[in-house]
């Protein structure tokens, strides 16, 4: 009685999730459209903190070729039961560096980047295991004293001092601007990191390609996409209200 149940309630998340995705999908391509960029130009990365792997393999299943967990101990605990051979895992939340061996092995991308340090011991682990890891730097584009990134004016600096470490390659800039009360705010934050990856992006590395511009997140992936974002990191629009465990 209870594994049924609970068949009945797996097959009413898949169907959220085919609702949400198309919903979400339809959105950024008005967003595209209206910014006069391609249809399918921006990646959805789906944020799959809370989600069960269940749930997270049905959306891959879906198309879904980008997945990012915010947590260390959350994304080993799932791995084993991802379908990722078609499925990029990234690291997206705040990474210290005593857990970078954990996960170093599980994902292509870690977009949190806002130190030296942190560069320095994802190369360390990475020369390891023989593997490059492509990073973006996350910027603190809202200045805000309590939350992670590195500020803009020194953005440029680590991205060309990470480079210059063995076994890492900069990809890019992530930021999570303040919380805003308009659409309007927010696309203000999002518009001065465009420019700072645009001003970024003409300076010229061998191991720095400027290609992804990761921002935007549920409540504000249409205003970022209109601003300039190349990937938008989409949770509770996709999977619906996190439930803590």
């Amino acid at each position: 009685m209870m594994e049924k149940k609970f068949d009945e309630e797996l097959a009413e998340k898949f169907s959220a999730v085919e609702e949400n995705l198309k919903c979400v999908r339809e959105a950024m391509t008005r967003a595209e459209q209206q910014a006069g960029r391609k249809p399918g130009e921006v990646i959805l990365l789906a944020a799959t903190k809370t989600v069960a792997p269940e749930v997270i393999n049905h959306a891959i299943e879906l198309g879904v070729d980008h997945i990012g967990e915010n947590r260390v101990q959350e994304l080993c605990e799932k791995f084993d039961r991802l379908q990722l051979s078609h499925c990029e895992a990234q690291m997206i939340g705040h990474l210290q560096t005593n857990k970078v061996r954990q996960v170093a092995d599980k994902i292509s991308t870690i977009q949190s980047v806002d130190s030296l340090h942190l560069a320095q011991e994802i190369s360390r682990v990475c020369v390891k295991l023989g593997k490059t890891m492509n990073i973006l730097v996350e910027v603190n584009i809202g200045g805000e004293e309590n939350k992670s990134g590195i500020c803009p004016e020194s953005a440029w600096e680590l991205c060309c001092a990470a480079a210059e470490l063995p076994a890492l390659h900069v990809g890019g800039l992530m930021t999570i601007p303040p919380v805003c009360d308009t659409t309007e705010q927010a696309r203000g934050y999002f518009s001065k990191m465009h420019q700072l990856f645009v001003d970024m992006k003409g300076k010229k590395h061998d191991n720095i390609n400027m290609g992804c511009l990761s921002m935007g997140m549920s409540g504000d992936f249409e205003a970022a996409i209109l601003e300039g974002a190349t990937m938008v990191r989409v949770g509770s629009a996709l999977f619906g209200k996190r439930v803590y465990f």
